[in-house]
């Protein structure tokens, strides 16, 4: 057994410094936002990035999933796109006369929901059973997708025009928000040399199968969370509901999601259990965009909200006790 956990142990370390290594080779000088779309990826969450546009987020996307090995379909959502585009619909066949059904973007193990907040509510809630349960259900009939199942969403800026907020049910289904941010200078014009001729995904081959993930996933699975650490989840998402600042707090699926994402950052850390550390890294990136300032709070624009959220969660990390005994 113990030989067994180790040849998993490099087996773990080894894939995912290949996957990172593939990644980066893509998306110049931005290793947090390689790190936190591989633990969505082996937490079995999904990964939503806010950023301005070309700053590089649908890239980020598109190399992971060109690392993997695995059926890729990338939905555009516009303001016309419809829900059955995105779950599939069912079709009278003349010949056979009887409905078949026909899949939708959405039966893939990655799916790329390019600027989502660019369709309606309406058209965002046909993903909502999907990251959630992992079937889609249409005229009645539910059907499975395939695993592992991943949705990787960019979405510009509220402030922006043409968008639509993504409703509270949709954020909640997210495990982890993110931004890219600008590149440094010295990466930008590592950007303009390489770039110039030459497209970088071309070159990304996967190193990575969707059964070799699923043994990845399994891996992450059985790192060890002690019960002081499981309390500690509780206590950080039970001050989010209880702070006067905040009219919606951290909901139960966000505190699942938050050990979920704990127990993959540990692995790629090297470590067979959470720490204390594990869970206030990933505090914001899962939390901060399930939460709801009050009105007060905030004040009248979209950036300030998230500005006051983030200090929030910083007040919350520094007040929550930080329990010692982690690893019993």
């Amino acid at each position: 057994m113990p030989e067994q956990a180790d040849e998993q142990t490099e087996f773990f370390a080894r894939t995912t410094d290949a996957i990172s290594a593939a990644i980066g080779r893509v998306i110049d000088g931005k290793p947090d936002a390689v790190r936190s779309a591989l633990v969505c990826l082996l937490a079995e969450g999904h990964l939503l990035i806010e950023d301005v546009p070309g700053v590089g987020k649908t890239m980020l996307a598109r190399a992971l999933a060109a690392s993997v090995d695995a059926t890729v379909r990338r939905i555009q959502f516009t303001p016309d796109l419809l829900p059955g585009d995105v779950t599939g619909v069912s079709v009278y066949n003349p010949v056979d006369r009887e409905f078949e059904f026909k899949p939708g973007a959405v039966f893939a193990n990655i799916v790329i929901a390019d600027e989502i907040n660019r369709s309606s509510p309406k058209t965002q809630s046909a993903l909502l059973e999907a990251m959630e349960e992992g079937q889609v259900t249409v005229d009645g009939r539910s059907h499975l997708l395939a695993e592992p199942f991943l949705v990787v969403a960019t979405q510009n800026p509220l402030e922006m025009e043409g968008t639509y907020a993504l409703p509270e049910a949709q954020r909640d289904r997210f495990m982890m928000r993110i931004s890219m941010g600008y590149p440094d200078a010295d990466n930008e014009a590592l950007m303009l040399r390489q770039r110039d001729a030459v497209n970088p995904l071309e070159a990304i081959r996967p190193v990575v199968g969707a059964d070799q993930v699923q043994a990845l996933i399994h891996t992450a699975r059985h790192v060890h969370v002690a019960p002081a650490i499981e309390q500690y989840a509780v206590a950080l998402a039970h001050a989010t509901r209880t702070h006067p600042d905040l009219r919606l707090g951290a909901s139960p699926r966000a505190t699942l999601q938050l050990v979920r994402a704990a127990k993959v950052w540990a692995a790629l850390e090297g470590r067979g259990f959470v720490i204390p550390d594990d869970l206030t890294d990933l505090l914001h990136p899962v939390f901060a965009h399930r939460l709801i300032a009050t009105r007060a709070a905030t004040g009248s624009r979209a950036r300030v909200g998230h500005e006051t959220i983030a200090a929030i969660l910083d007040r919350i990390a520094q007040t929550v006790r930080v329990p010692i005994a982690s690893r019993q």
